[in-house]
């Protein structure tokens, strides 16, 4: 295996782990995790640096895809996460923060406690399919 791709299979670990403990937060304190995606392209260094970050697993993904046990999923997965990222980059990051905050106002503790097992479920996936 290549440094690269065990470079990117390292990323994906870290990403995996990373969405398990949001899926803690979002499930032991959905209120911080509100107040986290509230403040989601609130100021220009917030915006820039969120999509920024997304394109590093984003990019393992693609970069992983064909050693994964899912290499198609792990394919478009991660594309789909770098073509959002562009398309990101490119709105007005006022119509980000916007979004953010209405998808919030959708949100209640109890609402996000209980889509809180996607994220294990999810972070649990990722780190599977590249052990």
């Amino acid at each position: 295996m290549s440094w690269d791709h065990e470079l990117a299979r390292y990323v994906v670990i870290a990403f995996g782990l990373f969405i398990i403990y949001v899926g803690f937060l979002m499930l032991f304190t959905p209120s911080k995790a509100l107040a986290v995606l509230r403040k989601a392209a609130s100021t220009n260094l917030i915006n820039y640096a969120e999509i920024t970050i997304r394109l590093i697993p984003a990019i393992s993904l693609v970069v992983y895809s064909d050693l994964s046990r899912y290499p198609q999923v792990f394919f478009y997965l991660g594309y789909f996460m770098i073509a959002t990222s562009v398309i990101l980059y490119l709105i007005p990051r006022r119509l980000h923060h916007q979004y953010a905050l209405w998808s919030a106002s959708l949100l209640s503790p109890t609402k996000v406690r209980l889509i809180s097992p996607f994220s294990f479920l999810l972070g649990g996936f990722l780190i599977y399919a590249v052990l």
